[in-house]
């Protein structure tokens, strides 16, 4: 079965660049971005990981820890990052997940069972569906999905925006409207009645229609 938006995020034990680590317990009590990587030395790859760690402080702000994976071993990951660093300016600051033995990608749904036992002599197009983003929350649920075409890079800015809105609404009953970004206004949630918005929001809000009701940011 595939994956899906509340499934508990696969616990899982493996060999990264930074050692090896138990997924879960390396989460903590953080949020995590955990991306995947069909192939080491591939070049839209290359730059995603580059821009990353040039942003990791913006996750880092949020909270969130940051984890790769690329479909080869560990220590085939390490000589990749010196091609990073050189054509990117930035060098991965966060662990990357060997996954020989194609594991892990296949306990993500990313790859079919019937995949093989080896990442050895697999090309890219062999694991193109090794292309995901996947958003875990403290409580160890998967809050977001993303899965991405080899020839598309992703739009990392769009997972920290996915963020901020996923983090306001895990604290406050609302939810963000389209194109929402950090401190405008938000939507009441429909799961929250007037009267009982009323006692929330003595101050009202705007309501279009009935059924969009519209207040200011909450305040932390």
């Amino acid at each position: 079965m595939a994956l899906q938006i509340g499934d508990m995020a696969p616990d899982f034990e493996a060999e990264t660049t930074q050692g090896l680590i138990r997924f879960h317990d390396w989460i903590g009590d953080a949020w995590c971005v955990l991306f995947s990587h069909p192939k080491d030395f591939t070049p839209v790859c290359t730059t995603e990981l580059g821009y990353m760690a040039r942003i990791k402080p913006e996750f880092d702000r949020r909270g969130v820890k940051i984890i790769g994976l690329s479909v080869d071993p560990a220590d085939r990951h390490s000589q990749w990052l010196n091609d990073i660093s050189e054509t990117q300016g930035f060098a991965p600051n966060y662990p990357m997940i060997g996954d020989a033995d194609l594991r892990i990608s296949k306990l993500y749904g990313m790859l079919p069972a019937a995949a093989g036992g080896t990442s050895e002599g697999r090309t890219p197009a062999d694991n193109q569906t090794v292309r995901n983003v996947f958003v875990i929350g403290p409580d160890k649920m998967i809050k977001l999905i993303l899965v991405y075409p080899m020839t598309t890079g992703r739009n990392f800015d769009e997972v920290l925006r996915v963020i901020d809105s996923l983090q306001l609404t895990a604290r406050h009953r609302v939810a963000t409207p389209v194109n929402w970004r950090q401190g405008e206004d938000v939507i009441i949630a429909g799961s929250v009645s007037d009267e009982e918005a009323r006692r929330i929001y003595p101050d009202g809000w705007k309501a279009p229609k009935p059924y969009i009701r519209i207040v200011p940011h909450p305040a932390a």
